[in-house]
């Protein structure tokens, strides 16, 4: 049964944990430059952390599934702020290199834990509205740590790494205090002894392809914007600043006021077609930028379009999978990472034949999402049913 107290906590605490992780996001390319790493390094040094997310979130999750919730998120926010500080002190890019690594694999507990949280203490009909205040946290986080990391970066390069750090021990002490274990001491259901790769079966499976395709196409956008932005409408990197502030912040408000309500009154399923609608409109929108006013409009309709599809995807996963709620929402991290590996070089390698071409393939994998989404909705229905 959800608990009014405990939604806020964990809302507080994934919201400080990106803010944490998006501090060093303006610095880290500036940093590494300055201890010597040329661009391909560079494209590793991003890609290594997603990596270790995709190869380590599904067995974080089921971790969790074992020995409960809060130690596996404990491990993870102790991963962050060990990687952190390991960044700020680093000298050599290979222990830049060791701490994205060690990140990657500690960090990679953090968001399935917390969506397997949510399962345990929401009702069926509150699942969405948990997932959302989730969603919300994260995309908030992802909008004031950047920013923060950009002023202190100019105190030092290594500021923003040591703020991380800090933060993210705060992040530690605040779980260790206030958030109490979901998981009630028994043994084992049959859902959590259940292997990792059983929660991708049958029907279900069409939600992680859903999730890879929609983070696929998002990081082409984030991958490739800044440089369309600037050579269709001349926007410079403050105003790209302000239009993906604008458009975080509308993503934010819609996962944590709207998803709830829309997945009360309609089902996850109608939510996440919808949703899949809206990001394709706002792909095709998006060519049509020509100012910084059409650009911030159109990005935030992508941006409410694509903000209430994970929330509503986690949530009906963890109603319809036949594993645990950790291993489930593991392995769906697990798709994200992989569709933030593929994104960006796609994105870029499309980008450089024709500079619509992401936006316009983005519109296309939207459409696609939403017709194999259609496709085995009957089924997904009834796999839940029987599952409930």
């Amino acid at each position: 049964m959800q608990k009014k107290t405990t939604l806020p906590i964990l809302f507080v605490v994934m919201f400080l944990v990106m803010v944490g992780f998006g501090i060093i996001i303006p610095v880290l390319p500036f940093y590494a430059e300055k201890i010597g790493a040329n661009p391909t390094e560079l494209g590793l040094l991003m890609a290594v952390y997603s990596l270790m997310q995709l190869i380590f979130a599904p067995l974080w999750g089921q971790v969790s599934d074992r020995i409960g919730r809060k130690p596996v998120m404990m491990i993870g926010i102790a991963g962050l702020a060990i990687s952190f500080y390991m960044q700020a002190i680093s000298t050599e890019l290979w222990m830049l290199f060791a701490a994205r690594i060690l990140g990657g694999i500690l960090s990679s507990a953090n968001m399935p834990t917390a969506m397997a949280y949510v399962a345990d203490i929401t009702t069926d009909e509150n699942r969405g509205k948990g997932m959302g205040i989730i969603g919300a946290a994260s995309g908030l986080g992802f909008v004031f740590g950047p920013a923060i990391g950009g002023i202190f970066s100019k105190v030092s390069l290594n500021t923003p790494f040591y703020l991380a750090s800090g933060s993210s021990f705060i992040t530690l002490i605040l779980v260790f205090i206030l958030l109490k274990e979901s998981k009630q001491k028994k043994s084992l259901t049959s859902k959590e002894k259940t292997p990792i790769w059983k929660a991708f079966n049958g029907a279900v499976s069409v939600l992680f392809f859903v999730q890879l395709l929609i983070s696929l196409s998002l990081s082409g956008l984030e991958a490739t914007f800044a440089y369309f932005g600037a050579k269709k409408a001349g926007l410079d990197s403050i105003q790209l600043g302000y239009i993906f502030m604008i458009m975080g912040f509308g993503s934010a408000m819609v996962q944590g006021g709207l998803v709830g309500k829309l997945t009360q009154k309609y089902g996850e399923s109608v939510v996440i077609n919808g949703g899949i609608i809206v990001s394709a409109i706002g792909f095709v929108l998006i060519l049509l930028v020509h100012n910084f006013t059409t650009a911030a409009i159109y990005l935030t309709i992508f941006g409410l379009g694509n903000g209430v599809i994970r929330p509503s995807v986690s949530s009906l996963i963890t109603k319809t999978s036949t594993a645990g709620h950790g291993s489930s929402t593991g392995l769906l991290s697990s798709f994200d990472s992989l569709g933030r590996i593929i994104g960006p070089p796609l994105g870029g390698w499309l980008f450089s034949i024709s500079a619509g071409l992401p936006y316009i393939s983005g519109a296309i994998i939207s459409i696609a999402s939403f017709l194999l989404f259609m496709v085995f909705s009957p089924k997904l229905n009834t796999a839940r049913a029987r599952n409930s």
